[in-house]
């Protein structure tokens, strides 16, 4: 391996770390604001982080007429669907089960560019969505106590899952023409202002950013800068340097991550059932894209995936 090429691994594995804080950050946030003042003030603070790299670098672009709808509705489906439906969601699970729910992002996209893009559909793709199935039912079902998360909550983070998945779908249209700076940094734009009357309505009139403890507001900046700007930025190196296949691939470490911070941070239980669950839900993500981690780079839009995230 190059000197060159382990900054890159290093660059990825960095990103995914980050990511994985970021479910457990939005835990300390929620213990001084709501979900909806969450996502807002982190698309507020991303949007100055993102814009601010963009213009530095001059890589931001300058969208035409005739796609706004398309950058619209890119928007509608993520942030706005997507954190409502994980945002409210994290509420009600626990940091582990949302991140494991998320992470299974990269198993619907391959099913949603066969429909609408008629792309190619691997055995690998349909065993490692059944596998990764079969995980997050051993992370979300106790033996006690049947189904150990709120049935509402995993219905919201699964929410969450399928706008990514049209988001996605609607990156792939528009990915020849933008490149992916340009393209977060206006869905962050766009998504802040359809927060903006959510914001105004619901959660003004009781906010009280005094009150707030350090740890909360110290979470959302966290959540603004590392994971709506510094992950994608990275991320963006490594699918640019590795391929999207392969660069994906290290996404699989963000449920890891993210159960050990909580075992140690916000105190939850590990079982050996839900240890072993998220071990079978990495399983069938590496099995759904193994068969293109070998394949040369891809092409610009079809490098260009949606990270599986907070």
């Amino acid at each position: 391996m190059s000197k060159s090429g382990g900054w890159v691994y290093f660059s990825v594995i960095l990103g995914m770390i980050f990511w994985g804080f970021t479910f457990v950050t939005f835990k300390f946030a929620n213990e001084s604001f709501r979900p909806i003042t969450i996502v807002f003030l982190r698309l507020f603070v991303s949007i100055f982080f993102l814009f601010g790299f963009a213009l530095l670098f001059k890589r931001l672009g300058r969208i035409r007429k005739k796609d706004q709808k398309w950058f619209l509705l890119m928007a509608l489906f993520e942030p706005f669907f997507y954190f409502l439906g994980e945002a409210y969601g994290l509420t009600m699970v626990t940091a582990t089960v949302g991140a494991v729910i998320i992470a299974t992002i990269p198993l619907f996209v391959p099913f949603a560019s066969f429909l609408l893009f008629r792309e190619r559909l691997t055995l690998m793709n349909r065993i490692g969505l059944v596998i990764s199935f079969a995980g997050v039912l051993m992370v979300i079902l106790s033996k006690s106590q049947g189904i150990s998360a709120e049935p509402k909550g995993l219905l919201l983070m699964f929410v969450a899952v399928f706008s990514a998945v049209g988001y996605t779908m609607l990156v792939k249209k528009l990915a020849d023409d933008y490149n992916p700076i340009t393209i977060t940094a206006y869905q962050s734009l766009y998504g802040l202002l359809m927060f903006i009357p959510l914001f105004l309505i619901l959660e003004l009139p009781v906010l009280d950013i005094g009150s707030a403890s350090n740890r909360s507001l110290l979470a959302v900046l966290y959540l603004g800068v590392f994971g709506s700007g510094i992950c994608f930025i990275l991320l963006t190196i490594g699918i640019r340097e590795l391929g999207a296949a392969k660069a994906n691939v290290f996404g699989n470490l963000i449920p890891v991550v993210t159960a050990i911070l909580s075992y140690f941070l916000l105190k939850e239980s590990m079982p050996v059932m839900k240890i072993l669950g998220i071990l079978v839900v990495i399983g069938g993500l590496l099995m759904s894209q193994i068969s293109g981690i070998g394949a040369k780079r891809s092409s610009r839009k079809e490098a260009f995936q949606h990270p599986p995230y907070s």
